[in-house]
């Protein structure tokens, strides 16, 4: 059964996102500065060469994830660093919502059933993991629903005092959590990787 795998940058204190929507605190905000150095930016990649769906929420789409690295994509087609954009392109996509109707992006089917029948199913099918990628609500969604078999995070080198965590409405105490790998890199980022 494959893995579902939930990627997040998170803050040194432990958040996803910070009160302030104006506080600049990532190393990386997805934008044409990218600052991680170069060890980073190939295990970044060799995460997606493990992977072959990645699931979305409705508001990251509708928000331009899928426009954004497709436009990405096109403006980096054989930089190595970029190889990770051209898969987001290349690989089937997953967005569980009731609220659309249809996909109007490639390769990109909408489910609408509940999250634990839908993600259950989509961990049965056969293929390599899934990655799930989204907001504080859809990431905490799955978390509190007990889905993900592994949590990334990539913790950058700022506090930001205030935010929201993706362990909110998990449990009373939260998951345990088991540490399977961490990693520093020079641009001050640790990649820390758990499983439940």
């Amino acid at each position: 059964m494959r893995k579902l795998i939930l990627q997040m940058q998170m803050s040194l204190d432990g958040y996803v996102a910070a009160a302030s929507p104006a506080l600049d605190w990532q190393v990386w905000n997805w934008g044409e500065d990218w600052n991680w150095d170069d060890e980073l930016k190939r295990d970044f990649n060799a995460v997606f060469e493990s992977i072959d769906c990645i699931l979305l929420g409705r508001k990251m789409v509708e928000e331009g994830y899928l426009d954004h690295w497709g436009r990405v994509a096109q403006n980096h087609p054989a930089d190595p660093h970029y190889a990770f954009a051209r898969k987001i392109v290349e690989t089937n996509k997953v967005v569980l919502t009731s609220k659309l109707k249809a996909s109007k992006w490639d390769r990109t089917e909408i489910v609408r059933g509940s999250m634990v029948d839908e993600v259950n199913a989509l961990k049965r099918r056969p293929g390599r993991n899934i990655i799930a990628f989204g907001g504080v609500g859809f990431a905490s969604s799955l978390v509190a629903a007990g889905l993900v078999d592994e949590f990334q995070f990539f913790v950058n080198p700022t506090a930001v005092g205030n935010g929201r965590s993706i362990f909110e409405d998990a449990h009373t105490e939260g998951p345990q959590l088991q540490l399977i790998g961490s990693a520093s890199y020079d641009c001050g980022i640790v990649v820390n990787r758990y499983a439940p």
